[in-house]
């Protein structure tokens, strides 16, 4: 049985994430910070809710030593949890509302990482999945034949920049998990209210850094299609 924790899992590219690797055979925790639609999301799908606000140490240990109370190991964490920002001119964006967004998309990371290490390494095959984007990746909003080029996001794209060197460092780091990351490409979710996805599209390359097993690779960053600069 492949133990799975989804952050953020109750909707959008965290729930269908976790309703397909349901049903590829995967037991799927959803981490949610709201009780009510994180269990209601949970019994929908089928899978177990564990109450988990990544923004919050004590929040993210108290749900560490619950899934270890109960299961003792955990096979693939996805980091998903993410905020964005209004998408403001660069001039008009503070400090506060940067250290908001970074609270959950990068320290978030770190917190689930930290806390989740003892558990990961009871598998026999870990894997951590951290969801970036393509709108942090230097490559792609450079290139002004891609549609991240013309999104200027200073908050969101910086912390989704700063994703994709946590997975570098972690990949190096911890070499007996593989750690990758994954842009969802523009899916339309809660999250950005628009984009050229389906939901489920969204989730292919998820799904697909979620079930590689102990001799896929790691330190990667992929789409729905492959590879993509970082």
């Amino acid at each position: 049985m492949t133990l799975t924790l989804i952050t953020g899992g109750n909707k959008g590219l965290g729930y269908e994430a976790a309703r397909r690797l349901i049903g590829l055979g995967h037991t799927v925790y959803i981490g949610a910070r709201n009780e009510e639609l994180g269990k209601k999301a949970a019994d929908e799908l089928g899978a177990r809710f564990v109450l988990l606000d990544v923004s919050e140490d004590d929040s993210v240990n108290a749900a560490a030593a619950e899934i270890m109370a109960k299961e003792g190991y955990l096979d693939v964490l996805i980091n998903n949890a993410g905020i964005a920002s209004q998408f403001s001119d660069p001039q008009d964006v503070t400090a506060d509302q940067t250290r908001q967004i970074y609270e959950t998309n990068v320290f978030g990371i770190v917190r689930m990482t930290h806390a989740f290490l003892p558990l990961l390494r009871k598998s026999e095959a870990p894997v951590i999945v951290n969801v970036g984007s393509g709108l942090g990746s230097f490559g792609m909003v450079l290139n002004p034949n891609k549609i991240e080029s013309r999104v200027n996001a200073l908050a969101y794209s910086s912390s989704k920049a700063a994703v994709s060197m946590l997975t570098v460092q972690y990949a190096k780091g911890l070499p007996d998990i593989r750690v990758n990351a994954v842009d969802p490409g523009p899916t339309k979710t809660d999250l950005t209210g628009h984009g050229l996805q389906t939901v489920e599209e969204g989730t292919d390359a998820i799904v697909r850094m979620a079930t590689i097993g102990k001799d896929g690779p790691t330190g990667t960053f992929t789409d729905r299609k492959g590879e993509i600069p970082w």
